[in-house]
C-alpha cells in the first residue's frame, strides 16, 4: 500500500517527502558505489518524490557513466536519494530508506528485498554471496 514518508539527511537540512509502496519491495546491489555506501535503497517514480528544503545545498554526484545522479548534503554528508535512467526500469528516483523519518522497522520489513548483481551488470539473478549487503 502507498503511503507518503518524510525523510531528511543527517542534519535536517535537506528535507523531502515520498511516496513509497513498500509492497513492491527494495533492492540491494553489490555495485561499488552501493556496497561503500551500505546503500538500502526503494525504487519510486521520479513524480512520487518532492524536495521541500535544501536544494541549495546539494552536491551532485556522477560516477562514469552519468546515468545516476546521487545528490547529498554538503554539511553532513549524508545521500538521501538519487535519480537515474535504466533501460530496464525507465526514470526512477532511488531513495534511501535508512533516511526516512516516519518509517517503522515493520514497515522497512513488509515487503520483499531484490538482490542484484550491479557489480557484473547482471540485473535479474542475486550475486553469489549477499550476506554482507
Amino acid at each position: 500500500m502507498e503511503k507518503t514518508y518524510h525523510g531528511s539527511c543527517h542534519c535536517g537540512v535537506v528535507r523531502f517527502e515520498a511516496d513509497v509502496d513498500f509492497d513492491k519491495g527494495t533492492l540491494k546491489c553489490n555495485c561499488t558505489i552501493c556496497t561503500k555506501m551500505r546503500l538500502w535503497p526503494v525504487l519510486i517514480e521520479r513524480d512520487a518524490f518532492r524536495l521541500l528544503a535544501g536544494e541549495a545545498e546539494l552536491t551532485k554526484y556522477e560516477y562514469y557513466t552519468k546515468t545516476e545522479q546521487h545528490y547529498f548534503c554538503c554539511h553532513c554528508g549524508v545521500r538521501a536519494f538519487g535519480f537515474g535512467t535504466s533501460p530496464r526500469i525507465g526514470p526512477f528516483c532511488g531513495l534511501n530508506v535508512s533516511c526516512l523519518d516516519d518509517v517503522t522497522v515493520d514497515e522497512l520489513l513488509s515487503g520483499p528485498v531484490r538482490y542484484v548483481d550491479g557489480r557484473n551488470d547482471i540485473w535479474d539473478k542475486p550475486p553469489a554471496e549477499i550476506r554482507h549487503l
